[in-house]
């Protein structure tokens, strides 16, 4: 089966659900972050992983993730400003004192006691949003802290969940309506780019059945028919998982040219069985399932010896304009290279303002059908040319309706530096007007650093002088620091006054880590 539905934004005469009616309420109670505000705010942060909690597994240290929306803590900079936190187990104190201690302009102390922090106490593989939801006394604790008419929820993601989750406190929900995800989806980010006339890889629509899917690689090999290898991706898979190689040089005895169109197809079906998988433990059976409950779409996949994977970020106002809020190149890994380890910002000069550009398209026509908050493009850079003068092709590969790897590094720099980021140039510049740049990872782990606790990273960091120094706004700053004893992973935004500053500054945060931990693999 081929899908072609597509989310519409509602009919002018179609009644208005009170959830519509509480998301109105965002452009008298919405702030940017940018701006020093004294009115009374209360924000409930959800940071919900309301994901597929089966490939969310797949990722070590998850349950710590709850962690990465600590940067909103940046709100209470704002006097009268107040937060209500939720997290699956509660947060450990010194890792709440670190970001509050970050803070510029105002005591620590006094940003703490506006801040509630509330867990659920349960680590099952459920949704935050879900336990919340699962427990009334929690939910009536939340109510009684709240007052509904200047309050709103933001989260990392929104489903129906967080919908609920609204309707149950009756304050808004600044997030995409979940009638809207499908735009976030690989094939209606495919639909949004072909809209906007963005260049994007050759691919499929969304099929449900091997054999359907296997029909819809054989169209693809036939519009390219020198393709080397496609890639089959789970209509909602995040971060790389849920995708999957076909390689089809081996097959060259099906070809376009070689044999007709049907036997191309039975020949794909059968090769479904050996696709490389992102995850050591995935396995066709068990893909074949997804591909049955979630979709699947083909999609060529570009080669290049000097490939970058950039991405924008942008966000879509409660007063309903478009802003561009950054751009990255990205740090890919595993097998075939399409899982996300970190960043670098900004992107290279060369193309940052073609996907700004781009972005602001795509940004304006999400807009249009309704989507709020922030979206993310990643795109596929092929360096072509002379290499000292090099044109790159870019080629849009998907959208991201919700805050992803790229958002907390950026709100770590901007919590930091009090500075703000110029779509003009695609550079960010502190309060002094001075630019600076920086290195991220999600993924800093090694085995040796198992069992280091937040107060021992404080030491080692310190010892070194590798603590963010905000005199000359430069340094490290930390997240997932939860899941560095369990899992021996933390993440890290480096911050310099150049690029090469800023790589300099991650490399001496590993180097004394090393050695800080030497001989305890």
């Amino acid at each position: 089966m081929v899908s072609s539905r597509w989310p519409t934004t509602a009919r002018p005469d179609a009644p208005t659900s009170r959830f519509q009616q509480l998301q109105r309420q965002l452009r008298q109670r919405w702030c940017s972050a940018d701006t020093f505000d004294t009115e009374e705010r209360q924000i409930v942060v959800v940071p919900s992983l309301s994901l597929n909690q089966e490939e969310l597994q797949k990722v070590e240290g998850v349950n710590y993730y709850e962690e990465r929306l600590l940067f909103s803590l940046i709100r209470l900079r704002n006097p009268n400003t107040r937060i209500i936190y939720l997290t699956s187990q509660p947060l450990h104190p010194s890792i709440v004192d670190y970001y509050l201690e970050l803070l510029p302009g105002i005591p620590s102390s006094h940003a703490r006691e506006r801040l509630t922090l509330l867990a659920t106490y349960d680590s099952s593989q459920k949704p935050l949003t879900q336990k919340i939801l699962e427990r009334p006394r929690l939910l009536e604790r939340i109510r009684r802290r709240l007052d509904p008419q200047r309050a709103y929820i933001t989260c990392y993601n929104a489903t129906s969940l967080e919908q609920q989750l609204s309707l149950a406190l009756d304050i808004p929900l600044l997030a995409v309506d979940p009638d809207l995800l499908g735009w976030g989806t690989k094939s209606g980010s495919r639909e949004i780019f072909k809209r906007c006339g963005i260049p994007h890889p050759p691919g499929s629509d969304l099929v449900f059945s091997e054999a359907d899917l296997a029909a819809a690689m054989a169209d693809v090999w036939e519009q390219v028919p020198d393709l080397q290898r496609m890639v089959i991706k789970l209509d909602e898979g995040f971060s790389g998982e849920g995708n999957a190689i076909m390689d089809l040089r081996p097959l060259a005895a099906i070809a376009p040219g070689t044999v007709g169109t049907a036997a191309r197809t039975q020949a794909l079906q059968e090769a479904l069985q050996h696709l490389s998988f992102q995850c050591a433990t995935e396995a066709w059976p068990h893909f074949s399932q997804k591909i049955h409950q979630l979709g699947a779409i083909a999609e060529a996949f570009i080669e290049g010896d000097h490939k970058q994977s950039p991405s924008v970020q942008g966000r879509i106002t409660p007063l309903g304009t478009v802003e561009i809020l950054s751009t990255h190149d990205q740090e890919l890994g595993g097998p075939d290279g399409q899982i996300f380890l970190g960043c670098s910002f900004p992107a290279r000069s060369d193309y940052r303002l073609d996907i700004q550009a781009m972005g602001q398209r795509i940004g304006e026509e999400l807009a249009a059908q309704g989507a709020l908050e922030r979206y993310g493009v990643d795109f596929i850079a092929v360096r072509q040319g002379d290499p000292d003068q090099p044109t790159w092709d870019l080629q849009a590969i998907e959208i991201n309706l919700r805050k992803g790897g790229t958002t907390h590094p950026l709100m770590a720099m901007k919590m930091l530096t009090e500075g703000r980021f110029h779509p003009e140039d695609g550079l960010f510049y502190t309060k002094q007007e001075q630019v600076r740049y920086y290195r991220a990872s999600d993924n800093l782990q090694k085995p040796q650093y198992r069992g280091l606790l937040p107060s021992d990273l404080m030491d080692i960091i310190v010892t070194n002088r590798l603590h963010f120094n905000s005199i000359l706004g430069v340094g490290a700053a930390f997240h997932l620091m939860g899941c560095l004893s369990e899992y021996g992973k933390l993440g890290l935004t480096c911050i310099g006054t150049s690029p090469a500053h800023a790589n300099e500054i991650y490399d001496q945060v590993v180097s004394a880590l090393d050695d800080a931990t030497q001989g305890q693999d």
